[in-house]
């Protein structure tokens, strides 16, 4: 079954608050469209968080919304946290969980940045 693209963005969520400067964050890279910070419970060495400054709720929600400029631009923010971080050194992970059954925690679209330590197998059987 598709995501609904027509589920109303919730503002009270964690990302949405950062973005308002009502919680602090320890930020990576701050672009016109995107964010990036170093996650608060990281699961690994290197762990950054990278969110639009939209409100989208998943990826899904951002490809069908976002402009050619936010698109553009939170890609590069990808890549360019991946190279402040230097996980891009010795090879990272980019992971971002659509859905509950996918493991998405926050109704905000964000994309984990894993990197700096071995990371092994993508999914457990």
């Amino acid at each position: 079954m598709p995501i609904d693209h027509s589920l109303p963005y919730d503002d009270s969520n964690i990302f949405a608050k950062i973005l308002r400067g009502e919680l602090p964050c320890n930020k990576v890279l701050e672009t016109e469209h995107s964010l990036a910070l170093h996650d608060i419970n990281p699961v690994a060495a290197i762990h950054v968080l990278v969110i639009p400054k939209g409100a989208y709720v998943s990826w899904d929600d951002f490809a069908a919304k976002a402009s050619d400029a936010e698109i553009a631009d939170f890609v590069r923010a990808v890549g360019e946290a991946a190279r402040l971080t230097e996980a891009d050194t010795q090879g990272y992970r980019v992971l971002s969980n659509t859905g509950k059954r996918a493991g998405q925690e926050v109704p905000h679209l964000h994309v984990h940045i894993f990197g700096g330590q071995p990371l092994g197998p993508m999914l457990a059987r």
